[in-house]
């Protein structure tokens, strides 16, 4: 898409971009946000940082009423910038820490505790209504948020809304070349009990596989990023249109 083309999309926007493990969506959605000027929101790190937390504090993740009560009082700050997208609880840099083995293999323990992902979707709406309007740190120019459930439970009102998935093998092999610096068979089947688990267990309370009325899928499996950032960034340019 053109620069120009980029120029002419109404501001506030709210993108909202869901999506099952290794389908893309994380880097995509920096790369649109950065495009279009917007701020960047990633659900799935606050998720993560949730755990950290909980972790941090000694709790059993089993323990599903007091996982709720630390997540509602978690002091989370979640950097918006597309470039540097910070992550910070209780004043400590998080931001690396949540990427590790053990978060990610705790983290659907804390996803499918509905309590705390009410309390998480609360702070997930508060972030994005504060990008649509000017004050603060906040241009007012608008969001794009990507996670699971932002455009069916999130952000159902979001200006668009997109589901990017990919096949099984496609995204096994991203996320071994993410995780291991390579895509070949050791790395890929590595990698296949945390992503495939990860999904399964976070089907249970919310659906990202099937897109929601509304919702346009972009199916990446055979896409490069390059291309997939334009097909995302297509259907902005054709919604606003509309």
């Amino acid at each position: 898409m053109e620069t120009g083309e980029l120029s002419e999309i109404p501001t506030p926007l709210v993108v909202a971009v869901d999506g099952p493990s290794g389908s893309g969506k994380s880097s995509v959605s920096r790369a649109v946000a950065r495009d279009l000027g917007l701020a960047y929101l990633d659900t799935g790190a606050m998720y993560r940082a949730a755990t950290w937390w909980c972790l941090d504090q000694g709790l059993p993740l089993t323990d599903t009423a007091a996982v709720a009560d630390a997540v509602r009082a978690l002091p989370l700050v979640m950097g918006v910038d597309p470039d540097d997208p910070t992550v910070v609880v209780g004043g400590t840099d998080v931001t690396a820490a949540i990427r590790e083995t053990a978060i990610s293999a705790a983290v659907s323990a804390v996803a499918t505790n509905l309590d705390a992902r009410a309390e998480l979707g609360r702070l997930q709406r508060a972030a994005i209504k504060a990008e649509r309007e000017p004050g603060g740190f906040s241009q007012g120019r608008g969001i794009v948020a990507e996670g699971r459930d932002i455009t069916t439970v999130v952000a159902p009102d979001a200006d668009v809304r997109v589901l990017l998935t990919a096949s099984e093998e496609a995204r096994l092999s991203r996320r071994a070349l993410d995780v291991h610096g390579t895509a070949d068979a050791s790395a890929v089947e590595a990698t296949r009990d945390q992503v495939l688990r990860r999904d399964a267990d976070d089907s249970t309370v919310v659906q990202f596989h099937t897109a929601a009325d509304g919702v346009v899928t972009i199916d990446s499996s055979h896409l490069g990023f390059d291309e997939t950032v334009e097909a995302v960034l297509a259907v902005v340019s054709a919604a606003t249109r509309a």
